[in-house]
């Protein structure tokens, strides 16, 4: 029930990075909602597809939309009677969201019989693959395509986490421990400004 209230959490938050994008962009209402949705749940449903799990998730749990649609609604509310927040508050939830999209994209896969390998690829593609469809939508390059340590965080979350039950942990502790291993590394990205080396070539 725990991960299902975060999982509901970092629906909302994802959502709202939609909408608060949709809004620098000056879309309407009807766009607003679309890039909302593809930032909450795309992820998930390139995983489910990839996956051959049908019908996806929101299909049979229409609670993620009624979700979506509420942030959006209380988010352009928010925007036009603007409000002064700390400048960490929509990166950390992102974190907290992220965190748990990766590990529940993890658990996933493995129940679909998936490699390890491809378990950490679905939890990479759950956490990230809505802020990639978001991004190509706005015209913008992707985050997990800079220089932020954003998939570099999933990608060591969901291996702590299939590592943990390759040793026969506890499913509910490699979970979190999956979890934790995700938010403390984007946690201290956001904090220390943790960033990758690029590759320049000369011309």
């Amino acid at each position: 029930m725990l991960i299902y209230i975060l999982d509901m959490f970092g629906t909302a938050v994802f959502a709202a990075s939609g909408v608060l994008l949709a809004g620098r962009l000056r879309m309407d209402p009807f766009g607003v909602v679309v890039l909302a949705s593809v930032t909450a749940i795309g992820g998930g449903t390139i995983r489910d597809m990839a996956l051959g799990a049908t019908p996806v998730f929101w299909i049979t749990d229409t609670n993620y939309l009624w979700v979506i649609f509420v942030t959006c609604f209380l988010a352009m509310l928010a925007v036009r009677r603007p409000r002064r927040m700390p400048w960490y508050f929509l990166p950390v939830a992102d974190a907290i969201g992220l965190a748990v999209f990766v590990a529940i994209g993890v658990e996933k896969a493995l129940r679909f019989g998936a490699s390890p390998m491809v378990a950490v690829i679905m939890g990479v593609i759950t956490g990230c693959g809505g802020g990639v469809i978001r991004d190509v939508l706005a015209r913008e390059i992707p985050m997990v395509l800079r220089t932020e340590v954003y998939a570099t965080a999933c990608i060591l979350g969901g291996i702590i986490h299939t590592v943990g039950l390759s040793f026969d942990v506890d499913p509910a502790v490699a979970t979190l421990a999956g979890i934790i291993t995700t938010l403390t590394i984007r946690l201290a990205a956001i904090r220390w400004h943790l960033s990758l080396p690029t590759l320049a070539l000369r011309g």
